[in-house]
């Protein structure tokens, strides 16, 4: 996992805003998928470092958060 990823390391991903934000504000995510990791940054600060995770932990990620007893 790291959490510094360079603006043009990432740059050339596919991002989506999670459906969770709203165009109001807020706290904004925004993920993009490569081969080899799922990239996480604020939506409202692209320039920050963002969040690299592998794709099988990601997975796990969103299926415990998903958990309806969490």
């Amino acid at each position: 996992m790291s959490d510094r990823q360079s603006a043009s390391s990432t740059a050339v991903l596919a991002w989506f805003k999670s459906s969770y934000s709203s165009e109001e504000g807020g706290e904004c995510v925004e993920v993009a998928a490569s081969p080899s990791a799922i990239h996480v940054r604020d939506s409202k600060d692209i320039g920050r470092p963002g969040l690299s995770v592998r794709p099988d932990a990601w997975a796990y990620f969103v299926g415990f958060a998903s958990r309806a007893d969490v």
